[in-house]
């Protein structure tokens, strides 16, 4: 009986084996990263052209793949109570599609509020279980077609089982840019991204998109969209991404063109670490980045309300305004060639753990 016994544990720990090894394979085989210097095509493209001494508004916005309403918390985010207690978020998928599509539209109309020419859009997704299937890229392509715009992949994952009560699934996701304006060109950039074993298979395939956009008079706007690594334990990964943008930035400068890099960078750029009210401990991931940081001839163009409004909060717990902890992490690079003002809008978090920056900006 015993002996019986031992075999039917034995070959139940034989099967979880080879289920396990199966897995890994998979996730192996399913790997890959997206080349550099991708060209990427502008779908519904404009024919206008950007002119010199305009006025022009630029909007950024992380919308979280659409499920970040404020009773929602993720489960790869942790933190501390000011007491000392531990906090770990809870969900790897939205709520609901129901939740999904809500914060979608609401994401959505929050945008088309603000009448900018030019959006950058972070965490869109395409195709994933973690947001029900539901398409974000064709939901705001259709949303706003008066924009050419182009969508560029940095999240593309085989079927991730974890947490096992709500698995986070496949997910392909990314940034998707629209323009009022005519653009000449898109590339992909490929950013420097971790290797390790684990995180390879569950962080974001990270990039930056440039778009260039002829202007009268011969030079171009070069937008580029970017998103900063936030998981980097040291600041290694995120440090080598930025030495490569700042390298392109400089780059861009020498040849005269006037440059807008936006985004979510994944780091305090308004000196905002500890500016606003809160119950937690500034988390380890938060590091701060300021125009010093940046190649010659940049600056941030810091919010004229950063003092009062953030555009991150924390997804360990769920949104409790001067208890989560906030910080200004989203906004804006500018040339020196570009009068700018920016403006972080207060969306209270109703949709993402982010909120939108809008810039006034003219070429000079």
């Amino acid at each position: 009986m015993a002996k019986r016994i031992g075999k039917i544990l034995l070959g139940i720990f034989a099967a979880f084996l080879v289920l396990i090894v199966g897995y890994v394979a998979y996730m192996q085989i399913q790997y890959y990263r997206i080349d550099d210097f991708t060209k990427l095509a502008t779908e519904n493209p404009q024919t206008e052209q950007v002119q010199k001494g305009k006025a022009y508004r630029i909007m950024t916005y992380n919308i979280g793949f659409g499920a970040y309403s404020a009773d929602y918390s993720f489960f790869m985010d942790t933190g501390e109570m000011l007491d000392g207690t531990k906090t770990v978020g809870k969900h790897a998928r939205a709520l609901s599609e129901k939740a999904e599509r809500e914060n979608t539209e609401g994401s959505l109309n929050l945008v088309k509020s603000q009448e900018a020419d030019f959006i950058f859009t972070q965490e869109v997704d395409e195709k994933a279980d973690r947001s029900y299937q539901v398409n974000q890229r064709e939901i705001f392509q259709k949303g706003l077609s008066g924009y050419g715009s182009v969508f560029a992949n940095n999240f593309h994952s085989a079927y991730l089982f974890y947490p096992f009560l709500e698995p986070h699934g496949a997910v392909q996701a990314g940034m998707l840019t629209f323009s009022k304006y005519q653009i000449l060109e898109n590339t992909r950039r490929q950013f420097p991204v971790s290797d390790a074993f684990i995180t390879k298979f569950t962080d974001l395939d990270r990039c930056f998109l440039v778009s260039r956009l002829p202007v009268d008079g011969g030079k171009e706007l070069v937008l580029i969209q970017v998103h900063l690594s936030a998981y980097d334990k040291g600041g290694l990964i995120r440090a080598e991404q930025l030495a490569l943008l700042n390298e392109v930035l400089a780059r861009e400068r020498e040849q005269g063109n006037y440059v807008i890099a936006g985004g979510d960078f994944n780091h305090d750029i308004a000196e905002s670490i500890e500016s606003f009210p809160s119950g937690q401990k500034t988390p380890e991931w938060v590091y701060q980045l300021d125009s010093d940081d940046l190649a010659d001839g940049y600056r941030f163009a810091k919010a004229e309300n950063a003092a009062e409004i953030p555009t991150c909060r924390g997804a360990d717990i769920p949104y409790e305004k001067d208890v989560t902890y906030t910080v200004v992490v989203d906004g804006f690079i500018v040339s020196d060639n570009i009068e700018a003002k920016a403006e972080n809008i207060d969306g209270g978090f109703l949709y993402s753990d982010h909120n939108p920056v809008v810039m006034e900006f003219t070429l000079l």
